[in-house]
């Protein structure tokens, strides 16, 4: 299951994510991290009957966590198939096909919102 992983500005300098880690034993797979001296969030890949136990270690330490289970709306009219969004996305869930149509495969998506930002005609929507 993917989840995303926010730390707050007063906790930003704990080793929340390390001492969760840690203290349960659970192994995080962290597919993108965006921190710096005033916020972090984190995508990650943890095992779905891990995902109590991973949630509340990192709680108890300031984190808040979310499942991420609505992935990233792809509306095909408005898409003018530039591929703006394949340029940017860091799992590859864009793609052309041999006719240059954009293909979407939505169960790689993270939800990092990268292709949301990049795209011109407002063509992806998260979580619709």
């Amino acid at each position: 299951m993917k989840i995303k992983i926010c730390i707050p500005t007063e906790k930003i300098h704990d080793p929340i994510i390390s001492e969760s880690i840690i203290e349960t034993g659970i192994r995080l797979n962290i597919m993108v991290a965006n921190i710096d001296s005033t916020y972090g969030e984190l995508i990650a890949d943890v095992k779905d009957f891990r995902f109590d136990k991973i949630k509340n270690a990192l709680e108890v330490r300031g984190a808040i966590v979310s499942i991420l289970d609505q992935p990233i709306h792809w509306d095909e009219e408005e898409c003018v198939e530039c591929g703006a969004c394949i340029s940017v996305c860091p799992m590859n869930v864009y793609s052309f096909d041999e006719d240059w149509n954009l293909c979407v495969a939505e169960k790689k998506c993270i939800q990092c919102g990268m292709c949301i930002k990049m795209c011109p005609h407002g063509a992806l929507k998260l979580g619709e």
